[in-house]
């Protein structure tokens, strides 16, 4: 009798549906969570070219405000609101800090949820 298995190679069944699995797991983590971090960067470039605005300093909070308003609405980000931001304000100093959550429905009963936190400073204390 020949021993065919020493000449068998390749994946079994149950391997190429393990295999299936994750693949299909991560293409459903990255198809979910990715929009949302490339809306966080959005939030986070809208914050970074503040620092760009030579008399943001000078700026009342309300046009801060106003100015991050014009920019989420140019791109298009939802999760996030004026009523997440906080602005410290002292004489020349700013700072601006912006901390949000986000839930994201993955399938059946998982839900994931990230928190984000990002904070600029302009000026000197």
């Amino acid at each position: 009798m020949v021993n065919f298995s020493a000449h068998q190679k390749g994946l079994t069944l149950i391997g190429f549906l393990w295999v299936a699995f994750l693949i299909g797991f991560f293409s459903l983590l990255v198809l979910k969570i990715g929009p949302i971090y490339i809306e966080h960067y959005k939030v986070v470039s809208s914050l970074e070219s503040l620092k760009k605005d030579n008399d943001i300093a000078s700026k009342s909070r309300d046009e801060i405000l106003s100015l991050l308003q014009k920019r989420w609405e140019i791109n298009m980000v939802k999760q996030v609101t004026t009523n997440d931001v906080k602005i410290i304000k002292d004489g020349s100093y700013l700072k601006v800090a912006i901390a949000y959550d986000v839930a994201q429905h993955l399938f059946g009963n998982v839900d994931v949820l990230l928190h984000f936190n990002d904070l600029i400073e302009v000026g000197a204390k």
